[in-house]
This record gives structure tokens, C-alpha cells and sequence, in this order.
């Protein structure tokens, strides 16, 4: 799988969301470059979920702009792909789920069963590739998740709680995957709640609260002394 070419930064600007009358995002001005994973924490509620969705599009802000730079030479396009907590797993082979992203996709028939192949592979889950995709268990589905958006090759991949629920086997498990996406160089951007999960993956982070981004900072550093009152609480346990 050819790695992805280099992103220029996806900018946040005055972003804000509303719903039933509350403000969920606030004025979020962010710029996410290619290369670090970037891991979004905040407590509940804090609108972790809804700026990822913004970002991947599936909401219209009701201000602000979500701007993507593209690469050069793909006349102001972009890849970006998302996996959700809880994926839709279509009726038919882990092989074939993967595969009819592909063809969506626009990939010839050859090629996308090679390539599906591969991704599964890379997630470890070659050997299920014949059995049906809503039998696997719920660890296995999340890989397979991850495999269809990876079979893509997105520059960004955007994942929303992608280790919710699921035991410390199948977190390992999901959580290899991850890291294997992001060292091939596709640029992931995780929305968590999972302390643990964070400090393994993460090399940036950025705290939300109150639909406000109340700090960024690196990944190591956030966890030995965050400089807001706020993140400080969420890591003591004292803001859930």
C-alpha cells in the first residue's frame, strides 16, 4: 500500500455548532498539520464527538469554516475517512466489506481484492476474510472498520472512541491497528475517553471543554502538568 502524500494543515476557523437551542462547539480555531496523531479528551458533553463530525463534514457549522489545504497536484481535493464507535458491518465477508469500499471508490476489480487482502493483513484478520462480517466479535468488527477506512489510504482518519467497550484483548488489538495507520503515514485524529488509550497513542493532545479548546499541547508533556485547572481535573478523575 503506497503511503499517502503529504497533507497540507485542516483549519478550524470561529467554528461553532448549535443544537436545541445550546452551543456545542464555541469558537474553535484549530490547525491540525499531517504527521502527529492527534488524540481529542475533554469530559462528557464537552462536544469531542461533534467537532470531529464537523471536521469529517457530516454536520454544517453554524459559523465559522472548516478548510482543508490539499495536496499539491490533486486540484484542491482531499481524501479523509471515519471510523465510528460502532461501525455498520454489511452482510457479506470481512474480504467483501472492505472490498465494496474500494469499489465505491472508484478501484478496479483487481486491484481492490488485492488490496482489501493486504489491509486485512495489516489488522491481522486475514484468516476471517471468508467468514461473514456481523459473526466477528465486536474487537474484530472495529479492525475490520479500521481496514475499510484504511484500504482507502486517507490522509486523515478520523476516529470517534474506536476502543469504547471492548475488553483489553481487543483493545490491544484495535489499538495496534491505530498505531500501524499512523506509522504508515496516514494522519489519525482520535476522539477518546480512555486516559490509557491516549498516552499510548497520542503525540499531541487537545482538551475540550465546554465545546471550547481549553489546551494543546504535547502529548508527554499534557499528562505530566496540563496547564489549565480544567484538564488537570479531567486527569485527576475529578471532571468526568
Amino acid at each position: 500500500m503506497r503511503a499517502p502524500t503529504s497533507l497540507l494543515p485542516l483549519r478550524l476557523e470561529g467554528l461553532c455548532f448549535e443544537a436545541g437551542g445550546r452551543r456545542i462547539i464555541d469558537d474553535v480555531t484549530l490547525e491540525m498539520a499531517a504527521g502527529p496523531r492527534t488524540v481529542i479528551l475533554g469530559p462528557n458533553g464537552a462536544g469531542k464527538s461533534v467537532l470531529m463530525r464537523l471536521c469529517h463534514g457530516l454536520l454544517a457549522p453554524s459559523a465559522g469554516r472548516v478548510l482543508w489545504n490539499a495536496p499539491q497536484g490533486t486540484k484542491g481535493r482531499h481524501r479523509q475517512a471515519m471510523v465510528f464507535q460502532r461501525p455498520v458491518m454489511l452482510r457479506r465477508s470481512a474480504l467483501a466489506n472492505v472490498a465494496y469500499g474500494l469499489k465505491l471508490a472508484g478501484v478496479g476489480r483487481r486491484e481492490r481484492q488485492a488490496r482489501a487482502l493486504r489491509t486485512l493483513e495489516r489488522v491481522g484478520l486475514a484468516h476471517l476474510a471468508a467468514r461473514s462480517a456481523r459473526v466477528l466479535s465486536g474487537g474484530e468488527q472495529q479492525r475490520l472498520a479500521l481496514a475499510r477506512a484504511w484500504a482507502l489510504e486517507p490522509e486523515v482518519l478520523f476516529l470517534d472512541e474506536p476502543t469504547a467497550n471492548l475488553d483489553p484483548g481487543a483493545t490491544r488489538e484495535v489499538e495496534a491497528a491505530i498505531a500501524g495507520i499512523g506509522a504508515a503515514g496516514t494522519k489519525t485524529i482520535m476522539v477518546t475517553h480512555d486516559l490509557g488509550a491516549a498516552k499510548r497513542l497520542a503525540d499531541e493532545i487537545v482538551f475540550l471543554h465546554k465545546g471550547r479548546v481549553v489546551e494543546r499541547a504535547d502529548a508527554a508533556r499534557f499528562f505530566a502538568g496540563p496547564d489549565s485547572p480544567e484538564a488537570a481535573a479531567f486527569i485527576r478523575g475529578e471532571l468526568l
